[in-house]
């Protein structure tokens, strides 16, 4: 990589390496795994530099890979590790405690959910994407993007009840 190439290139990881981890976080479920994806990502983003020209594709791209590359990582798993999580709060209140508790509740149910599963849900909640646009990145049907959302958020309702009172969830 050229000199002018490279210094774009270390501004926008500089700039964009946030928000980049937080969506590979979402995906992965894992620090270090998050870390692997976008390191992952960005490698192959290197190699293409120079096609991209603006800010807005690049980071589309950066993202299409990591999608890309966690569909990968759980299609090449012969077995579904799950996590297991010891203890679940019992209700969940208003208040800035009550809060911290319900994020880790969230946490520890998106930890039970596969990897494929948390994928899922993280495109259409977190990037809000449409089913079509999942399929499309993902390069499934419809149909199956549709299923696998059902069987997530039903799966995430059975790890946490308690989720279901809060009102964006239920």
């Amino acid at each position: 990589m050229d000199p002018g190439f490279e210094a774009d290139f270390q501004e926008f990881v500089i700039n964009r390496s946030g928000a980049l981890f937080r969506t590979a976080y979402l995906l992965t479920g894992d620090r270090h795994a998050a870390e692997d994806l976008i390191q992952t990502a960005l490698a192959k983003t290197a190699a293409k530099w120079r096609g991209l020209r603006d800010t807005v594709a690049i980071e589309g791209y950066v993202r299409r890979v990591m999608y890309h590359e966690q569909v990968s990582w759980w299609r090449r798993r012969s077995r579904i590790a799950e996590v297991s999580t010891g203890w679940l709060p019992e209700q969940i209140g208003d208040g800035h405690a009550e809060m911290v508790d319900l994020r880790l509740v969230m946490r520890a149910a998106l930890a039970r959910l596969t990897s494929r599963q948390r994928t899922m849900l993280v495109l259409r909640y977190f990037e809000d994407l449409s089913e079509t646009e999942i399929a499309r990145l993902l390069g499934v049907r419809v149909g199956s993007v549709r299923s696998q959302i059902y069987r997530s958020l039903e799966r995430l309702k059975k790890a946490a009840p308690e989720l279901s009172t809060v009102r964006e969830f239920g």
